[in-house]
């Protein structure tokens, strides 16, 4: 039978008037390490991890990446250096950018690095925009306007490409939007970058707001637009998703969406969800990888119902799900068995559909438990005492318990 028939995909049956995700070209841009390590509770890795970091991204498609804010300080500098020099020496194909705040003090040290490694540096120009930040701040319009002119110039008389940003764009009026972001591209911004600073936006929001720039600011001009969101209302996957569907050409994300407050939209679920949708070209095998990575040097545990990478995101006890994957893996069929109770295939992430025995489990997970740990499946009285056992407590048995239960059981 044609797998394709197997499933109807709600998702493309909008018709003409659908988005059709397998023309969609949008770049990717990691902040793992930089807005990343902004979160209270991570450890900033060891240099050699954060290499390594760069390596993946590269392998899954990542074609940008912050690697640091050089404005913070000597080791900040010391630790760009080294990325960018990374970055050159392996050949690795990652345009890195750096932020700073929009004043030349920080920008001076990007040029410095760039001009030392050899390679260009996107300059991540940042700038409060919101009426609350300027009241917060004590800033008029007029200030926040020559602060923009004089970095941004600054810049590109000294040979970086500029990224110019606004944060707290969602919470800005147009008519400043359109004064920072028009003097930024006079001044020879080549990118503009709209940021969810504190996850305000919804869907709706970051369709109207592209919408916005693209008509009144970027017009003619050969001005790429970035999207960067937060998920402090938890929408930042689905207003990354929304932001492409409104035609920005790069998106922002961190590794298990690190960040400050509750994070980023998160970067391996962003690419999960591209790659299911046919936007996104690259082999994913690695993302486990990169996940892991992460966690462990940033301190940061992977939730068991995390999405795609969590313990128990291919894991179930339950006997209905497990007796339907069991079938299908009867019939010798991988790409049934992967997908009869799961949107994601694991076999596409080196992972697989795991079967446990619970307490909400049926006969076919302990019979599938005791074939596949070299038992006869058939055997009643070693089924009975795997399946009482699990009717009697009050969470999963290890493969360790189920072993000593059958021990036991044989010597009595």
């Amino acid at each position: 039978m044609d797998e394709r028939e197997l499933i109807y995909d709600w998702n493309r049956a909008g018709g003409a008037a659908s988005f059709d995700w397998t023309r969609a070209r949008v770049d990717l841009n990691d902040e793992t390490l930089r807005d990343g390590l902004q979160s209270p509770s991570v450890r900033d890795p060891a240099l050699d991890v954060k290499k390594r970091l760069l390596h993946l991204m590269a392998d899954l498609g990542i074609v940008a990446a912050d690697i640091g804010l050089p404005g913070a300080g000597p080791r900040v500098v010391e630790q760009v250096r080294a990325l960018a020099t990374e970055i050159r020496d392996a050949r690795l194909p990652l345009a890195p950018n750096c932020a700073a705040r929009t004043v030349i003090a920080d920008i001076e040290p990007i040029v410095r690095v760039a001009d030392e490694v050899g390679i260009a540096i996107e300059a991540a120009t940042f700038i409060g925009s919101s009426p609350i930040r300027q009241y917060a701040e004590d800033w008029t319009l007029d200030r926040i306007l020559q602060s923009t002119e004089e970095a941004v110039t600054y810049a590109v008389k000294h040979g970086l490409p500029v990224m110019y940003v606004t944060e707290d764009t969602t919470r800005a009026k147009p008519d400043a939007l359109k004064a920072l972001y028009g003097t930024a591209i006079a001044c020879g911004a080549t990118r503009i970058c709209l940021a969810d600073t504190v996850g305000h936006a919804t869907p709706a929001g970051v369709n109207a707001l592209v919408e916005f720039v693209k008509r009144e600011i970027v017009k003619q001009n050969r001005v790429k637009i970035d999207w960067h969101g937060h998920r402090d209302r938890g929408m930042g996957l689905i207003n990354c998703l929304a932001a492409i569907e409104a035609g920005v050409d790069r998106v922002h994300g961190t590794a298990l969406g690190v960040g400050e407050r509750v994070g980023n939209a998160e970067m391996d679920l962003l690419i999960v969800n591209l790659k299911l949708l046919g936007a996104h070209r690259h082999d994913i095998a690695k993302l486990p990888e990169y996940c892991r990575l992460v966690a462990d040097a940033l301190g940061v545990p992977i939730p068991v119902n995390y999405p795609v990478m969590g313990g128990d995101a291919f894991r179930t006890g339950t006997g209905v799900h497990a007796a339907a994957i069991i079938k299908a893996k009867k019939k010798g069929h991988a790409w049934l068995a992967d997908r009869v109770y799961s949107s994601v295939p694991a076999q596409e992430l080196g992972l697989e559909q795991k079967i446990e025995i619970s307490p909400v489990s049926g006969l076919s997970n302990v019979k599938y438990w005791l074939e596949t740990h070299g038992y006869d499946a058939e055997d009643e009285a070693q089924c009975r005492v795997l399946f009482e056992a699990a009717k009697r407590t009050d969470r999963v048995l290890s493969d360790d318990e189920c072993h000593r239960l059958l021990k036991q059981a044989v010597w009595r």
